[in-house]
């Protein structure tokens, strides 16, 4: 092995004549030259002559292939070079034709995969400044007009009209809290506090704490067994199980039932969150996770980023998050985390 990092390491202290020569098929036309004239310098010196117009001809002929050749060989490379000045220019649709199965063809499909992420890249961004744009303005329109209504002597500073005044700001406080969390993760700058908690009580307390969002919903908990735990990061998961209750009692119906499940074995444990809604077709429940996608419902507070977040997170723990058949209408996420080794 050391012998072969000898070499490596020789080679790379080698000159490199060519790097000045722009074209492809040029260098290789000199290498022809170079290794044709020699061979038959060596042959001269061996044999003491050679016809020297067959030489001159043979270089020649050998030059010449050598060209027609490259063609083909470097076509993809210029095809890529003018396809990169246009995905520079936001031309993401362009692509490289490639038909070799050599290095420069698996360059060729690795520069149009490239092409095509840089393409879906740019349109997420697209997508998400949009609906941040749009998230933004309705709660800051609805807000701006109750102040205006107040400063104006229109509407009284009543608590009634405080009250709607602080239901925007808070939705407002939401979205850019959501957003903050969307920035971590996509940073990688989020990390786990994992413990082993129980779930009993903690699945108890988001429940308390949703049950005084007054929306009259109620909440069924049960865990098997009683004492279960489950290995992981408490403001996270707590961040998780919010979003799903607080998803459940919005889209089901007023006064509607939602059962929390949770069952912990050998090594994993699942909490599912069921609930009496319409359900999520069978087609659309991959997409639920997406950001700023949301139900029928869109009018109903919810930014459309928390099942997204709950996904990053559940992806941390190097869990699963999806929307399973619930057996009868209604809608069940389940969430399935990994115990400790």
């Amino acid at each position: 092995m050391n012998l072969v990092n000898r070499v490596v390491a020789l080679l790379r202290m080698l000159p490199r004549p060519l790097d000045p020569v722009r074209s492809i098929k040029l260098k290789l036309g000199i290498v022809v030259v170079a290794s044709g004239a020699t061979a038959l310098a060596f042959f001269w010196w061996q044999i003491g002559w050679l016809p020297p117009w067959t030489s001159v001809v043979a270089i020649a002929l050998a030059l010449v292939t050598s060209q027609v050749l490259a063609h083909g060989m470097t076509r993809p490379l210029r095809a890529m070079t003018a396809s990169a000045k246009a995905i520079a220019h936001g031309e993401y649709e362009v692509r490289v034709r490639a038909t070799t199965r050599d290095e420069v063809g698996e360059l060729a499909v690795a520069f149009n995969q490239m092409a095509a992420d840089l393409g879906a890249a740019d349109q997420q961004r697209r997508d998400l400044i949009a609906n941040v744009s749009h998230e933004l303005r309705t709660p800051i329109t609805a807000l701006q007009a109750v102040l205006e209504n107040v400063v104006d002597g229109v509407t009284p500073a009543d608590p009634s009209t405080m009250s709607t005044a602080l239901a925007q700001t808070q939705r407002l406080g939401r979205l850019v809290e959501d957003l903050l969390d969307l920035s971590r993760l996509d940073a990688g700058v989020l990390t786990l506090a994992r413990e082993e908690l129980e779930l009993a009580p903690l699945l108890a307390d988001m429940v308390a704490e949703a049950e005084v969002a007054g929306r009259s919903t109620r909440f069924e908990v049960k865990v098997e067994p009683a004492d279960a735990v489950v290995f992981a990061d408490r403001g996270r998961l707590h961040q998780v199980v919010a979003n799903l209750l607080d998803n459940a009692s919005r889209h089901g119906p007023r006064g509607g039932l939602v059962r929390v499940q949770a069952v912990a074995h050998a090594d994993h444990t699942v909490i599912e969150v069921v609930d009496e809604g319409p359900g999520i077709a069978a087609a659309d429940r991959h997409r639920v996770f997406e950001r700023f996608t949301r139900g029928e419902r869109s009018g109903d507070g919810g930014t459309g980023l928390g099942l997204a977040i709950a996904q990053w997170v559940v992806d941390l723990h190097g869990g699963t998050i999806a929307v399973v058949d619930p057996g009868r209408k209604g809608c069940r996420i389940r969430v399935t985390l990994p115990s400790p080794s």
